[in-house]
C-alpha cells in the first residue's frame, strides 16, 4: 500500500474514504448469518437472539460495540463467548462467502485514474482486512486504511482522523462513503462530509437523517455523483 499523497490541484475532493462491508463487498448477508450460526452453536449458552434487522442494522459497529449494544445486561465472560463463537464462525465457514460488488474494482481504478486518494475506514479488524485485502486483490488501489484494531469503533471519527493525518488530507478536502449511519455519524465527527449508499445494511430512510449529499443506489454510481460537484483548487 502507498502512502503517496499527491493529487490534481482540480478535483471536487483529493481524498474518497470507503467503508467496506455493504459498500465495497456484498458481505451483510454474510455477517448477519454469521452472527445467528453463532448463538446456534452456543446453545442454552447463549443470549437471546435480537431481530434479523436489529443485526443487520448494527453492522459497521465493532464487534464488541455490537454485543453491548444487543444484550447490556449480559457479563464480560459471556460476551466473550459469543465474540469467540462469532470469530470461529466467521473464521471456519464464513470468511469466503461474499465478493466484491460488480464493477467495484473498476470503478474504484476509474477514481484512482483520475487523481483520487481512496481509502478504507471499516470495523473489520485488521486481520481480516488483509485477508479481503488478499482475496479480491484490491490492496493497491488504497493509499491508507483503518480498522477498529487501530482506532474506537464508528462513530468515533479516529479512523477518519488517522486517515487524514497519514495522508496530509484537510477534513474538508475528504468525502466518506458508506452505507450505514455509523459511517455518516463518524464523517460528521470528523468535520468532512459524506455519501451513502444503499447497497449495503441500511435503508434509506435512516441514511437520510444523517443528511448525506447523496444516497447512491451503489458504489458505481459515484463517478456520475462527483462529475457534478464542483471541481476547487486543493493543496498537494
Amino acid at each position: 500500500m502507498t502512502t503517496t499523497a499527491s493529487a490534481p490541484a482540480e478535483l471536487p475532493f483529493r481524498l474518497l474514504v470507503f467503508d467496506w462491508d455493504g459498500t465495497v463487498v456484498d458481505s451483510i448477508g454474510a455477517i448477519v448469518d454469521c452472527t445467528f450460526a453463532a448463538l446456534a452453536a452456543l446453545g442454552d449458552e447463549a443470549p437471546p437472539p435480537p431481530p434479523r434487522d436489529d443485526v443487520r442494522h448494527a453492522i459497521g459497529l465493532g464487534l464488541i460495540e455490537t454485543l453491548t449494544r444487543f444484550w447490556p445486561e449480559a457479563g464480560p465472560e459471556l460476551r466473550e463467548r459469543v465474540l469467540e463463537a462469532y470469530r470461529e464462525q466467521w473464521w471456519g465457514t464464513y470468511k469466503d462467502r461474499f465478493h466484491p460488488f460488480p464493477g467495484a474494482r473498476e470503478t474504484l481504478a476509474t477514481l484512482g485514474g483520475a487523481g483520487y486518494l481512496l481509502g478504507v475506514a471499516t470495523a473489520k479488524s485488521r486481520r481480516g482486512l488483509a485477508r479481503e485485502f488478499e482475496r479480491s486483490g484490491f490492496e493497491p488501489l488504497f493509499q491508507a486504511s483503518r480498522t477498529v484494531d487501530e482506532a474506537p469503533s464508528k462513530p468515533h471519527p479516529g479512523m477518519l482522523t488517522g486517515i487524514f493525518d497519514e495522508l496530509g488530507v484537510d477534513p474538508s478536502e475528504a468525502l466518506m462513503i458508506g452505507d450505514t449511519t455509523w459511517d455518516l455519524e463518524m464523517a460528521r465527527n470528523a468535520g468532512c462530509p459524506s455519501v451513502a449508499v444503499l447497497s449495503g445494511a441500511q435503508p434509506e430512510s435512516l441514511l437520510e437523517l444523517e443528511r448525506p449529499l447523496a444516497c447512491l443506489p451503489d458504489l458505481n454510481a459515484l463517478p456520475q455523483f462527483l462529475s457534478g460537484v464542483p471541481a476547487r483548487r486543493l493543496a498537494g
